[in-house]
């Protein structure tokens, strides 16, 4: 069972007792907990102490040599006797000392020092530029020999692959999971009950967007088609997107596994039966953060009517709340269980994370959102040059379906609008006690703008993508399908010990939801508005580092992904989404 995250506070008053340990939270110099506010005053009363002692001290040793040795001749042989057995007894204990002593320094701390030597050999090889295969080879020896990828991440998940690196976990606050409250799943146990045949007619699917959102969708439409005791026919997915990638949905997902999952819940064919192919859709593009009663109202009359209906869009068609908890049940239940990516995917994702796991040390995780279409999208160029801005600019203006044109940049990132620069994230890690040598996964394309990134890897050096933990060979199946690769992307987000994001866009709602739905799994979601003030104010020279990162730490001691109850809004747009957090809906308290 994990241990309960320490605090900022208490993490502290552990620090002399784990100094073997990678992971620590650093005390802070001139703090009232660190080493240096504790030295050695000890006043009157010590002093006093040792002047007691000394006589005591004095004598024993005067009636040992004194006694003992000089005047040994004028004793009486009842009293040499007893002297040799004292005498005796003294170095019995003297022996019994020195073997005890013996034995700790080359146990105890012969085990710290060697775990010492082996992890900066570990270090060394790992940063020494070791070939792919031996890297890989190592760690296969914990997760096995096959490529069989469930079973790797049933290992991932159930600790086995991670368990030799939980005590690292487990003694930093850092590292450590919140606490779940004693919530657990609660989507139900498949049910033997059989779908009536009948069915009101097909619907036929385009999901549109990145992957997530394409994932969110299908969900959606899954429980749409429920709702209406629909078919839904495997859905085609959206390539006309930023990424242009034209995978289709058995190229993404485990198709076979989907069907079979939800064969008890919804009616799902592969492609149209023959006697309804030459039947015209009714095309129809669903009302966004609909209801049941939308669906039911409005969308089955046409679908009886004409038998086939066709939707262009899959995106946010259906509410985050107020829907049955049969209808959220199952949405968690295809999300979470049946969209299996494809086992190429599956398995090179299991590969990516037994590496970044290599010599039972944890990983961060980084959803870093500085890609160049965001940026023109959100409007946010801060800390780039001129030209760069002009570029964003020119880009958005260029994107038709983005409304925003005219956008001011710096009173956008003042309300928590921006991502995090690169730079920023760096002073958010620092400021939260991740040290230098933590390794990070970086979720993500390409960051924007002239030298944006050495800021980040400057202070943290072991970062890491898809791309430099895996071959030529192993990525080339993957070339050229961006969302592929975002899957393999979220495999090793998912199963990261912490997860980091840095801007609310569809990969970190999922990610971030998923691990919530698998026992809370930490995740850092950065208070932006008060964050940035704290940035501007250290920059400015206002606060110092020890102030800045003290602040950072109280910020977001609840920002971790504990538990909490998803709420309601008047306005949809503006609520949490279902996805990101799936409870209530999914979860329930253990009673």
């Amino acid at each position: 069972m994990t241990r309960r995250a320490f605090s900022f506070k208490r993490g502290n008053q552990h620090h002399h007792h784990h100094n073997n340990t990678h992971h620590e939270i650093d005390v802070q110099l001139n703090s009232p907990r660190s080493p240096n506010s504790i030295e050695g005053n000890w006043g009157d009363g010590s002093d006093s102490i040792g002047e007691k002692r000394q006589p005591l001290i004095q004598n024993q040793r005067f009636q040992v040599v004194g006694s003992g040795l000089v005047p040994l001749f004028g004793r009486s042989i009842k009293e040499k006797k007893r002297l040799g057995h004292y005498m005796f007894l003294v170095f019995c204990g003297f022996c019994l000392f020195l073997g005890v002593l013996r034995i700790s320094a080359n146990g105890w701390f012969g085990f710290v020092v060697e775990r010492a030597v082996h992890y900066k050999d570990v270090e060394e090889n790992f940063d020494s530029g070791q070939s792919m295969s031996s890297f890989l080879g190592h760690r296969e020896e914990h997760v096995g020999s096959g490529s069989d990828a469930e079973r790797k991440l049933k290992m991932v998940a159930s600790g086995i692959v991670v368990e030799q690196h939980n005590s690292v976990i487990e003694n930093s606050g850092l590292w450590s999971k919140p606490n779940s409250a004693n919530f657990t799943q609660c989507i139900g146990k498949p049910t033997n009950k059989k779908l009536e045949p009948k069915t009101n007619g097909y619907i036929l699917v385009n999901a549109n967007g990145g992957l997530n959102q394409m994932r969110f969708g299908i969900c959606d439409m899954v429980a749409v088609a429920k709702i209406m005791k629909a078919t839904l026919v495997l859905p085609s997915l959206d390539h006309t997107s930023y990424w242009a990638d034209d995978s289709g949905f058995k190229d993404l997902f485990d198709w076979q596994h989907f069907m079979e999952t939800l064969k008890d819940y919804v009616h799902i064919v592969e492609t149209l039966p023959t006697e309804f192919s030459e039947i015209e859709p009714f095309t129809k593009t669903p009302i966004s953060w609909s209801k049941e009663k939308y669906y039911k109202s409005e969308i089955l009359p046409l679908l009886k009517q004409h038998k086939v209906i066709y939707f262009t869009h899959t995106d946010s068609r259906l509410a985050n709340n107020w829907l049955l908890s049969s209808i959220q049940k199952l949405r968690c239940r295809v999300n979470y269980k049946a969209l299996k990516y494809t086992a190429p995917i599956e398995e090179l994702g299991a590969t990516l994370v037994a590496r970044m796991h290599q010599d039972q040390k944890p990983y961060i995780a980084l959803h870093l959102r500085y890609e160049k279409d965001m940026l023109a999208f959100t409007g946010c160029s801060h800390n780039l040059t001129a030209e760069e801005d002009e570029e964003l600019r020119r880009m958005r203006y260029e994107v038709s379906h983005w409304k925003e044109k005219e956008i001011d940049g710096s009173e956008r990132r003042k309300l928590g609008g921006c991502p995090l620069t690169p730079r920023e994230t760096s002073l958010l890690l620092r400021g939260l006690g991740f040290q230098s040598d933590t390794r990070i996964y970086l979720v993500a394309g390409d960051a924007y703008g002239n030298g944006t990134m050495q800021y980040l890897t400057n202070d943290f050096p072991n970062i890491y993508t898809h791309s430099s933990l895996s071959s030529k060979e192993e990525l080339s199946p993957f070339k050229n399908h961006q969302n592929m690769l975002a899957g393999l992307d979220y495999i090793v987000a998912l199963h990261s010990d912490v997860f980091v994001y840095t801007y609310d866009g569809n990969m970190a709602k999922a990610v971030q939801g998923h691990r919530r739905f698998e026992d809370f799994k930490k995740t850092i979601s950065p208070d932006r508005v008060n964050f940035v003030k704290l940035v501007d104010d250290y920059d400015e020279g206002k606060i110092s580092w020890d102030k800045f990162s003290s602040k950072v730490k109280k910020l977001h001691e609840d920002r971790i992904g504990a538990p909490y109850l998803r709420e309601p809004s008047e306005f949809p747009k503006l609520e949490e989404s279902f996805y990101a957090n799936p409870l209530p809906g999914c979860m329930c308290e253990r009673t």
